[in-house]
């Protein structure tokens, strides 16, 4: 990854992926940059206006695609919350400070992808798509060290960095790009593995001889985000501190990670003139301490620890430090942290019993604030659930139903699928009508899109299960399997209709199911130029 910090992205996701550590290790090469706190000392950079943004949006787009398709891609509703939690405020301050423009927030995805892996990265992508590795979370001690991550990530997205640099190249640039996004997608399905290697080599040595020329220009960037990034986090309530540590934190992980494998596609270590830098900035600002961790942020990096399946033993070291000696003189933040991760623990290995001694002893740690209180309730009904007590898992969510109302994404997905779980046709109906709502504001929601076709099969509603399991693959970017599933909904409806089984509400859909099919046809035929 080619931006704040100097990490590869995993073989299976660079092998799928690859303009991800490609196209961003050509265009963003990291280098030192010096502490230079005047903007006029900055360079002008130019605004990336040669490239159309809806060039770099289907840029983006292709590249997503593939993202939404590796099975390392993972929807977590708590732990997404938790990210948009910080990500929607830098995004207001971006707004605010003129740096997210109407028409770029218009154009532009501004998608936060989670991916499991355990390697410290994130990454920034045309046309908004950012991505999150679950190692970064489980590393950083603290919001604002994430909110640092992020605030560098959209800067380099806002300040239209990749369009820079392909505008640099001329009308080639886009061709270029996309070829070798075409060449590695294509290697990497390819069953003979030096096909790849191949393949590979071919474009490190393009890109090679493009970062030796660009270098200087990349530095630039760098500097830009960085400064950028600063004042979008410090503006949105972050603490300053966290970037500075967070930089520390990205020095270290840079010595750990760096394998030697893809020389040109690393970046250039973490240095002390970019550490000095964010510390000349902070100084700046009223001193403040070092940021704590609270319990939300100890119990949300240990979950993203698990889901990375760290595998047996690392799973009943989670558990066993519970019942560590240490455990009484620790701070609230890190016993909230440490109970959770054991439940969490417990639950991946279906030890239900332990798993819930753990949760109790959560459920009774007090000085929680309300966030914190609300993803021990979600992990309640999360061992509910697994243990096969799904009204229970219904029970501990529904009566929530003002937080619900509002914007708590992870409450609305957990009780639409502990409520299918009941196999209650009733609960369905109630589940279904309760995620249109969410998608009313939200229609981009894949996977509420999934959860709803479940809610629709219980009911007895197969032409609108069908059109959602449709609407959730056009929401992934895969226009051909969403256009399969649209004509399969289609074909139903025209049989409904000749039975004389489709009432007025259905026929309505039917309209919906006709348009729909032929936008996305369209959609596919664009996509299929593309390629």
């Amino acid at each position: 990854m080619a931006h704040m910090f100097s990490f590869l992205l995993p073989p299976h996701l660079l092998r799928r992926v690859g303009v991800l550590g490609v196209c961003m290790a050509m265009l963003l090469p990291m280098a030192p940059a010096q502490a230079q706190l005047s903007n006029s000392r900055l360079p002008n950079l130019g605004d990336g206006a040669e490239v159309p943004l809806g060039v770099e949006r289907r840029l983006g787009e292709s590249i997503a695609r593939e993202i939404y398709r590796d099975p390392d891609y993972l929807d977590d509703p708590v732990l997404g919350d938790y990210l948009q939690s910080i990500w929607q405020p830098l995004l207001a301050s971006a707004r605010q400070r003129g740096e997210l423009t109407p028409e770029l927030e218009q154009q532009f995805a501004w998608d936060v992808a989670l991916i499991r892996d355990r390697s410290i990265n994130a990454f920034a992508l045309p046309g908004g798509y950012l991505g999150v590795h679950l190692g970064l979370i489980s590393a950083v001690s603290s919001g604002d060290e994430l909110a640092s991550v992020l605030a560098h990530e959209l800067s380099h997205v806002t300040q239209r960095h990749i369009a820079r640099m392909i505008a640099q190249q001329g009308r080639q640039g886009p061709m270029v790009v996309g070829a070798m996004i075409l060449g590695m997608l294509a290697a990497s399905r390819t069953a003979n593995p030096s096909s790849f290697s191949a393949a590979n080599a071919v474009m490190v040595g393009g890109s090679a001889a493009a970062m030796q020329s660009q270098l200087n220009f990349s530095r630039d960037m760098e500097r830009e985000a960085d400064r950028v990034g600063y004042g979008v986090m410090t503006e949105a309530g972050y603490e300053p501190q966290g970037f500075v540590t967070m930089f520390e934190k990205l020095q270290q992980a840079a010595r750990l990670n760096d394998n030697g494998s893809f020389p040109y596609l690393r970046s250039h270590p973490m240095t002390t003139e970019r550490i000095s830098d964010a510390q000349a900035r902070q100084q700046l600002l009223p001193k403040r301490g070092v940021v704590p961790t609270t319990p939300l942020h100890a119990m949300m990096a240990v979950r993203a620890q698990v889901l990375t399946k760290p595998g047996v033993d690392a799973l009943r070291n989670l558990a066993a430090q519970a019942q560590a000696s240490s455990f009484v003189a620790s701070p609230r933040a890190k016993q909230a942290g440490v109970l959770y991760g054991a439940t969490f623990a417990e639950l991946a290995q279906r030890n239900f019993g332990e798993a819930r001694q753990h949760l109790s002893r959560l459920q009774a740690l007090g000085g929680l604030d309300a966030g914190a209180q609300r993803v021990v309730r979600l992990l309640s009904a999360e061992v509910a659930l697994a243990a096969g007590d799904a009204a229970q898992a219904v029970a501990l969510l529904e009566s929530k139903t003002t937080i619900v109302a509002n914007n708590d994404r992870a409450t609305r997905i957990q009780l639409a699928q502990s409520r299918i779980a009941t196999r209650k046709p009733a609960q369905g109906k109630i589940a279904a009508s309760d995620l249109s709502l969410w998608l009313n504001q939200h229609p981009r929601d894949a996977t509420v899109w999934l959860v709803q076709a479940s809610a629709f099969e219980l009911q007895g509603d197969p032409l609108r299960a069908i059109r959602s399991q449709a609407e959730a693959r056009a929401m992934e970017l895969d226009y051909g399997a969403a256009v399969d599933r649209f004509k399969a909904a289609q074909l139903l409806a025209h049989q409904m209709a000749s039975e004389g089984k489709l009432d007025r509400a259905g026929h309505m859909e039917a309209s919906i199911i006709d348009a729909r099919l032929r936008e996305l046809e369209r959609l596919r035929r664009e996509q299929t130029l593309e390629r």
